[in-house]
């Protein structure tokens, strides 16, 4: 890669001022200096962009810096001119004649990059759902879009990368028989795609959502780099723009981790509906990476894209799984340790009691509710909300894993029931351990330095112990729970792989 010609002059200017030379892309040189970052575009054209004028380099730099600069304040600065001054020198921001366009940035520092932080094997649990939470308060601040045809662009862009798989030397019996199945796969959820725009998950997003567009600033991760020459890439259903980033984790880092990501996201968004297209835009997302590492000569790791294309589309039956028990006994640590074995990529949704109710009364899962918002319809409205939401999520042939007290034998039968409408596997499981052991793990929670979803205290678990009732039907397993959590997965793993048997296709 190398800068064109005409931009030699400004190339040397910029060396010399971060002392070192660019990193390069196929369309951009970055010059990084001691605390400053400077952005030239190239002068280059290719079928999806034009760069050769200067006034076009301009304009989509201010583009890039609209886009941006409102996800990470401070990080992205200014576009300044680099002019030729009188005496025929070169200056940044100065009078004179501009001969090219710099975008101003701040210097993040290397470690902070959310792929070298994943390489290194620094994205710990608690980071990748931080990912997933910021991920979704960026998307929460787009603004809808209306009039567009999602699944016509989506078709387009299929045959797009066809055309650049086969040119960048992919097989054509791989790639024409993806593409074959990712249309019908598209055919069979026009209407769900339509349903999402009218709903408004159809947004300008951000288009390159990697995790090499992905670093921390000021100690939270933020999206950069958003894709800024073409509105058509970046106008999509959200659920496709955060399908990059769960493949790049899925495929190249740590499924586990996609799988946090992506219940984080649906967490705080509340759009568990998204995981009806995971098949086509995870696949989409892969042959993207397929052809273009096939272009830079990278065939191993094309050929395992292109298996990964391939897998996406394959049907992976749902199945629902309940975790029940008292507070304190490890729900949600068994609900989400299950969550990534669970069904298709990246594992199954989780969904928590605690979350939809907090969820309902609009405050963040962390945050503590008052006790009017206990009530007995309260409770009924929570529990009609994780049912339908479950019955939903199946449906869209993903699993699904409920994470409620389920003390209630009618609770159970009502979570029983969803599966069975829906013709999909149901396993229950119930923890049980010593009531002094709940009650210190309730205390604990507690005094955590990160606030748990459930407002349980133990005068709550305390209630419910006094109200359980009732056996356990066939459907539900009872675990013992007063041991470390990873031997309880580890038994609730062999008890769900041996009865959660592949149905053929939800109801």
């Amino acid at each position: 890669m190398t800068v064109p010609e005409q931009q030699r002059e400004a190339e040397g200017f910029l060396r010399g001022l971060s002392g070192a030379d660019p990193i390069e892309t196929h369309i951009s040189a970055v010059f990084l200096g001691r605390d400053t970052v400077w952005k030239m575009k190239k002068a280059v054209s290719f079928p999806y962009l034009d760069f050769t004028a200067l006034a076009a380099r301009h304009r989509f730099l201010l583009r890039e810096l609209a886009l941006n600069r409102a996800a990470a304040p401070g990080l992205y600065r200014d576009v300044v001119a680099l002019v030729r001054r009188p005496e025929g020198g070169l200056a940044l921001d100065g009078a004179g004649e501009p001969i090219e366009w710099v975008l101003r940035m701040a210097r993040v520092p290397a470690g902070d990059f959310l792929d070298r932080i994943a390489d290194e094997g620094r994205l710990t649990p608690e980071l990748a759902r931080t990912l997933g939470r910021a991920v979704a308060r960026y998307h929460a601040g787009l603004a809808p879009v209306g009039g567009v045809d999602h699944a016509g662009s989506l078709r387009e862009l299929v045959a797009e990368n066809r055309c650049s798989a086969l040119a960048a030397g992919l097989p054509e019996p791989q790639v024409l028989a993806w593409e074959a199945a990712l249309l019908e796969a598209l055919k069979r959820r026009e209407a769900w795609l339509a349903q999402r725009a009218a709903q408004g998950f159809v947004r300008r997003a951000h288009g390159d959502l990697h995790l090499g567009n992905l670093c921390l600033w000021q100690g939270e991760p933020v999206p950069f780099d958003a894709l800024e020459f073409d509105e058509r890439l970046a106008t999509i259903d959200l659920g496709y723009d955060l399908a990059f980033l769960l493949m790049d984790l899925e495929l190249r880092r740590n499924r586990a981790n996609a799988n946090r990501v992506l219940n984080a996201y649906v967490a705080e968004s509340g759009d568990f509906g998204l995981v009806g297209g995971l098949p086509f835009f995870l696949s989409l997302r892969a042959m993207v990476r397929a052809h273009v590492q096939a272009a830079r000569g990278f065939a191993d790791e094309a050929r395992s894209f292109l298996a990964a294309a391939a897998d996406f589309l394959r049907p992976a039956a749902p199945a629902l799984i309940a975790v029940g028990g008292l507070p304190g006994s490890g729900k949600s640590t068994l609900a989400h340790g299950l969550a990534p074995s669970i069904g298709a990529a990246p594992g199954a949704l989780v969904l928590a009691n605690d979350v939809l109710r907090k969820r309902r009364h609009g405050v963040s899962p962390e945050t503590r509710l008052p006790d009017a918002a206990y009530t007995k319809e309260e409770n009924r409205a929570v529990l009609a909300a994780l049912l339908a939401a479950a019955g939903e999520i199946v449906g869209l042939f993903h699993a699904v894993i409920a994470d409620a007290t389920f003390l209630d034998p009618a609770h159970r039968a009502a979570i029983e029931a969803v599966a069975a409408t829906a013709c999909v596997p149901f396993v229950g499981f119930t923890l049980a351990a010593p009531l002094a052991l709940l009650e210190e793990r309730v205390r604990a929670r507690g005094e955590a330095p990160v606030p748990d979803p459930s407002d349980a205290t133990e005068a709550v678990l305390h209630r419910m112990a006094a109200s359980a009732s009732g056996g356990l039907s066939s459907g539900w397993h009872r675990l013992d729970a007063s041991g470390p959590a990873e031997a309880t997965l580890e038994a609730a793993l062999a008890t769900a792989r041996r009865l959660a048997q592949p149905a053929i296709e939800p109801c």
